[in-house]
């Protein structure tokens, strides 16, 4: 059966691992020296946390949108990896590599 929780239960667990790395991100990213600099990221955090969240939830209940909103899901993680990604501190560089491993588990979902 390629729906409900059984199927997604990897990615689902990948996605709410995401989520919670992002919030922390964005969190931490209010603390940093010049906070408007991190706006972006900031921003693309609470977004892929907010998609990720969705993404689990829609998969847990079998719903027939899930792949649909995977690929949103691997769109808007990458993009907030690229942001991460460019600054050095700890927190966003452990959100880049969650986003890169969410996007991965939500791709791999689109081709199987």
């Amino acid at each position: 059966m390629k729906n409900g929780y059984h199927f997604y239960r990897d990615c689902i667990e990948i996605c709410l691992r995401c989520a919670a790395i992002c919030n922390h991100c964005a969190s931490s990213c209010t603390e940093e020296k010049d906070v408007t600099m991190m706006a972006r990221c900031i921003q693309l955090d609470m977004e892929c946390a907010t998609v990720c969240y969705a993404t689990a939830q829609l998969m847990s209940l079998g719903s027939t949108n899930a792949i649909q909103i995977c690929s949103i899901c691997a769109d808007i993680c990458e993009a907030c990896a690229a942001e991460c990604s460019q600054h050095s501190n700890k927190h966003c560089q452990e959100c880049a590599e969650s986003c890169k491993q969410c996007a991965d588990a939500c791709r791999k979902l689109l081709v199987s």
